[in-house]
């Protein structure tokens, strides 16, 4: 596994990298933890950053997003990130409860809210830390096994979950395509 610098130059890489993503990602971060809620369009541009370079997926989730009626996002966010629970499944199928969101994307609200604690679900920190992907990745349960995984390195070098897998993401990415 990575060191605490080799961490940090491949999380630096991630922000040089990806400067929309960053600035978009601590624009509603910032926004998500002042209000402790999300609104219908935060979660349009949530889905734009979660599939911003897959754009039939992208479609395909914006679609189902815009069933979701305005109060019932509010009043689900709003529990979720006021919640004093523990409890990280709580949280992930509470915001699965909403149209258009699966574990990835939950995963993504929730580490824009706290990335401390979080991280984003994807397949290359999955390829990164387990090696080839279940068919069936994209579940809650592996969605917590890995973000397990990934607490534990970043307590184990006092960093927070999303700089770890960030940079576990860039590396992933990076290595693949050289």
């Amino acid at each position: 596994m990575l060191g605490k610098e080799e961490i940090l130059n491949w999380s630096r890489k991630y922000d040089k990298d990806h400067p929309w993503w960053t600035q978009k990602e601590i624009e509603l971060g910032d926004k998500f933890r002042k209000t402790k809620e999300l609104t219908k369009n935060d979660l349009v541009q949530v889905v734009e950053w979660k599939f911003k370079d897959l754009k039939g997926r992208k479609d395909r989730v914006l679609e189902f997003i815009a069933k979701n009626d305005e109060r019932l996002v509010l009043r689900i966010s709003s529990d979720v990130f006021s919640s004093t629970l523990e409890d990280d499944s709580y949280r992930l199928n509470s915001l699965q409860m909403l149209e258009g969101v699966g574990p990835a994307l939950a995963s993504t609200i929730l580490t824009f809210y706290d990335p401390k604690k979080y991280g984003v679900f994807d397949i290359h920190i999955w390829r990164e830390i387990f090696g080839k992907e279940p068919e069936n990745l994209f579940t809650t349960e592996n969605y917590l096994k890995l973000l397990t995984e990934l607490r534990r390195i970043a307590n184990s070098h006092n960093l927070d979950v999303r700089t770890v897998e960030k940079a576990l993401f860039k590396k992933n990415i990076d290595e693949a395509s050289s």
